[in-house]
């Protein structure tokens, strides 16, 4: 159990839950098992749970009419004993073309930072990524595990235009844009990989818990897997990840 979690009212009908804030695998662990714990309580005025990097939002049906009768309700939740469900998680390799092309942001990263554009690429695509939770565009990966040598500001004016498939570092972070949309992350590459499909069964084919592992290629390697997945022909290599 960690100590120091804060309690608030989120407008009327919600509450919000907060760890410390930093990106930390042991946060993560103890907000995916407070959330468990809420689920298997099953009570019916909670209509959904907002997970965050160190959050927990609570949206209730109705207006809350005692906020610390609830937040006592919580509290015990939280320490009440319940085995954590065995869970899989997997390990999901994500192709990345950093060509100029696409990394558009790659030569101010490396003028800025006095990194080799190749070592920015080796540092990326080397790390292990794991899924802190899907937020901001559906689809959207924030993960943690970016190399602290390659934490790059945010651009003070965002683009009104990002496309899909752009990967890009945003201070700690880095994620992969699921769609065109406004965005003011630095775009050091783009892969083929559709992160959001509304046709499919699972939309989004990560979940989180899940790590990302990116692998550089070329190209024409990127124009060839963007063929065979407009084809329906690529299928996503992932792994069990046991740790």
């Amino acid at each position: 159990m960690i100590n120091n979690i804060t309690y608030k009212p989120f407008g009327v009908k919600a509450i919000l839950i907060e760890w410390q804030s930093i990106i930390d695998n042991e946060i993560l662990d103890d907000i995916f098992l407070f959330k468990e714990k809420i689920i298997s309580i099953n009570k019916t005025e909670i209509v959904d749970i907002i997970q965050g990097y160190n959050s927990l939002t609570i949206v209730y049906e109705n207006f809350i009419s005692n906020l610390n009768d609830e937040v006592h309700q919580l509290k015990l939740v939280y320490a009440s004993t319940l085995k954590e469900s065995k869970q899989n998680y997997f390990q999901w390799e994500i192709p990345v073309c950093y060509d100029v092309e696409f990394g558009i942001d790659l030569q101010e990263i490396s003028q800025k930072s006095s990194l080799a554009i190749d070592e920015i690429i080796q540092l990326h695509s080397s790390a292990l990524y794991k899924i802190y939770f899907i937020g901001f565009l559906p689809g959207f990966l924030y993960l943690g595990g970016l190399d602290s040598k390659i934490y790059f500001d945010r651009k003070p004016n965002p683009r009104l235009n990002v496309p899909k498939g752009a990967v890009g570092i945003g201070g700690k972070q880095t994620g992969v844009y699921p769609n065109n949309s406004a965005g003011g992350w630095n775009i050091i590459g783009k892969t083929p990989v559709n992160f959001f499909d509304v046709e499919k069964e699972n939309p989004c084919f990560a979940k989180a818990g899940d790590f990302i592992k990116f692998k550089s290629i070329s190209l024409d390697e990127f124009y060839q897997l963007e063929k065979e997945i407009q084809a329906n022909k690529y299928q996503l290599i992932k792994t069990l990840h046991n740790a």
